[in-house]
């Protein structure tokens, strides 16, 4: 699990194990071939994942839950998926996901 120390005025960031493995094993299979794609294909997650907690809310509701404080955004073909906690100023990171039949 991952946290990172935000600017006063956003909200903090949470990674969860699931989200984190995913990943992991996303990079793990790009690095087979190209090595320094997979870094920065992480690198690249990781960056649009901070974005986010200035404006948590500029991306589009979950497809996945009926809930206005589960978003998502789609990067290079893969869906990221985060709720919003807005009584401990958290945005928690759990889904990861491209081409998955049943996600969640």
């Amino acid at each position: 699990m991952l946290n990172w120390k935000q600017p006063s005025g956003s909200m903090k960031i949470k990674i969860t194990k699931s989200f984190s493995n995913k990943l992991n094993k996303q990079v793990d299979y790009i690095a087979k071939d190209k090595p320094a794609a997979a870094r920065k294909f992480k690198n690249d997650v990781l960056a649009e994942i901070k974005s986010v907690s200035n404006m948590p809310y500029r991306n589009r509701k979950s497809i996945f839950f009926d809930n206005n404080d589960i978003r998502e955004f789609i990067f290079k073909g893969y869906i990221i998926v985060y709720r919003i906690n807005k009584l401990k100023n958290l945005i928690e990171f759990f889904g990861f996901t491209k081409y998955e039949e049943k996600p969640f």
